[in-house]
């Protein structure tokens, strides 16, 4: 495997680990997602949440945690760390998963819940919903419940581009109880080709700007010449296998 690949697959690891322990130890808070930008300057972690007060603490303390263990535990330098509403919570699949999921632990009934959540999630402009719930729902015999409403898309490309899925867990008497929940968005009825609103492009514009700022760092430099290196040995490597082959 290449530096470049190993690179990239590390990265893609880290943010895998921190997504799950966000999910594991913030659960109650709703959290929905993290993003996180590397430059020289160190490391911007943005965390996604049903509620943020939760997972700031009182005068910061669980935060301050947080960016003690981002840094001890998973290597992340001078790490910085923010937290927000995700923009559209109804329609965020994570957080309605976890929603369901507290709602069963508060002893509410499963199809109340699951239609509740489901009128929710298409009020907000979804044009289908899907809610899956297993466990023991009725009796000693696990079994699952599928609710649906509106119309739910499975198969396409537009499932990668415009379907959000989410999983989560609900600790019973009973036992454990699975919740899945799948949102169809509203872009999916419409052409591929859209016009971006004005946020969208300030957000594009500002994730460039980022990456700019981290390619004119030292550090990014330094790791954008490794990789011109390793381009040019992989190119060089190839070429003389075509020659060889040749030859023979």
């Amino acid at each position: 495997m290449s530096r470049i690949k190993k690179y990239f697959l590390d990265q893609a690891m880290l943010r895998a680990k921190i997504d799950e322990y966000l999910a594991q130890n913030f659960y109650t808070a709703g959290y929905s997602g993290v993003h996180i930008i590397q430059s020289g300057l160190g490391t911007r972690i943005h965390i996604y949440a049903e509620r943020p007060a939760l997972i700031i603490g009182r005068k910061g303390a669980t935060i301050r945690r947080l960016q003690g263990v981002f840094q001890k535990v998973f290597g992340l330098e001078n790490a910085q760390v923010t937290v927000s509403q995700p923009d559209n919570m109804e329609l965020n699949a994570r957080v309605q998963a976890f929603r369901v999921a507290r709602s069963l632990e508060m002893g509410y009934h499963f199809r109340r819940v699951a239609m509740a959540t489901l009128r929710r999630i298409i009020e907000a402009g979804a044009i289908g919903a899907e809610i899956v719930i297993s466990g023991k729902l009725t009796n000693e015999r696990a079994k699952f419940e599928k609710l649906q409403m509106g119309k739910v898309i499975k198969t396409g490309d537009i499932v990668d581009q415009y379907v959000d899925k989410a999983v989560s867990g609900a600790k019973l008497p009973q036992g454990v109880y699975g919740v899945r929940v799948i949102i169809v968005k509203q872009q999916a009825s419409q052409p591929h080709i859209y016009e971006k609103g004005e946020d969208e492009i300030k957000n594009v514009i500002q994730s460039l700007r980022e990456q700019v700022e981290e390619i004119k760092s030292e550090e990014g430099q330094e790791k954008l010449e490794e990789m011109m290196e390793e381009i040019s040995e992989e190119k060089e490597v190839e070429e003389g296998g075509e020659i060889q082959a040749q030859n023979e």
